[in-house]
């Protein structure tokens, strides 16, 4: 009897799918920070087909001085990854490596900087930083809700 048991636990642990890109939906909408003539805005879709697709823009005034295409799609082990293309130049991923509740961790130890990105949603205000591995010189910006 403890043998079934034991099966039937280890087989429903073994069945339970890992991460989806469907599990960051909580990242989607239009998200902005402003300081006086600065801004950063970044928009994110709800997920469909497995993808969630984004892009990042920031300026001053009314010049845009950087922007980035972003996607959220399954890596090639299933495991959700984030493609970064700054500029437009070619995709970097970074592989999730760690989800809670409201909260993602990217990363790609063998990227130059950064190495590590990280989410944080808590209501309508979203964090995005950017790192080292170690966690050493971060790069923060705190987003509102702008939809």
């Amino acid at each position: 009897m403890k043998t079934m048991l034991a099966m039937a636990l280890l087989g429903s642990m073994a069945a339970s799918p890992g991460p989806s890109v469907d599990d960051l939906a909580w990242m989607a909408g239009r998200w902005e920070s402003v300081s006086r003539d600065r801004w950063t805005e970044e928009y994110w879709s709800a997920p469909r087909a497995g993808a969630m697709i984004g892009y990042s823009r920031s300026g001053q005034g009314e010049a845009m001085g950087e922007y980035e295409f972003i996607r959220l799609v399954p890596g090639e082990d299933g495991v959700p990854a984030y493609l970064a293309s700054p500029g437009g130049a070619a995709p970097v991923a970074f592989r999730l490596i760690e989800r809670r509740e409201g909260s993602a961790v990217f990363a790609n130890p063998a990227h130059d900087y950064p190495q590590r990105i990280v989410y944080r949603r808590d209501g309508d205000t979203m964090v995005a930083t950017v790192s080292r591995t170690d966690g050493s010189n971060a790069t923060s910006w705190t987003y509102r809700r702008a939809e």
